[in-house]
């Protein structure tokens, strides 16, 4: 799971991800439908700050990053985040915060989701 933190963004904001996030079914059921959550299967989350997720591109060629949160806010949000998780049984790991990391991915299907989540709120 890729993260990105806004200025704005909360530890309600954090609360109802992390509820979401481990009840979501997004996982094959034995009939190919998405109906089993990352609990449902006994999996794991890799929690992963990324600031650029936010980098705004509408003008010029060099994104803008200022829609992302400071670090002195998005660190600790983010480590929330993934004790949250931890909290409703999800194994998680982290990488780490502000480095510069190699991270492989394999997108195992065609799905790929972003959440949104204001004031609280699923948006």
């Amino acid at each position: 799971m890729l993260v990105g933190i806004s200025p704005t963004d909360s530890a309600n904001d954090v609360a109802a991800l992390s509820a979401k996030l481990a009840t979501l079914r997004i996982f094959r059921d034995e009939y190919g439908k998405m109906n089993r959550s990352v609990v449902d299967i006994a999996g794991e989350i890799l929690v992963i700050s990324q600031f650029t997720l936010l980098a705004d591109v509408r003008k010029g060629r060099r994104p803008s990053l200022a829609g992302a949160g400071d670090p002195e806010l998005a660190e600790p949000l983010v480590g929330e985040l993934a004790d949250r998780l931890r909290n409703t049984g999800v194994p998680v790991r982290t990488g780490t915060f502000g480095a510069e990391m190699q991270v492989a991915l394999i997108n195992d299907g065609p799905v790929t989701i972003v959440i949104d989540v204001e004031g609280g709120k699923i948006t």
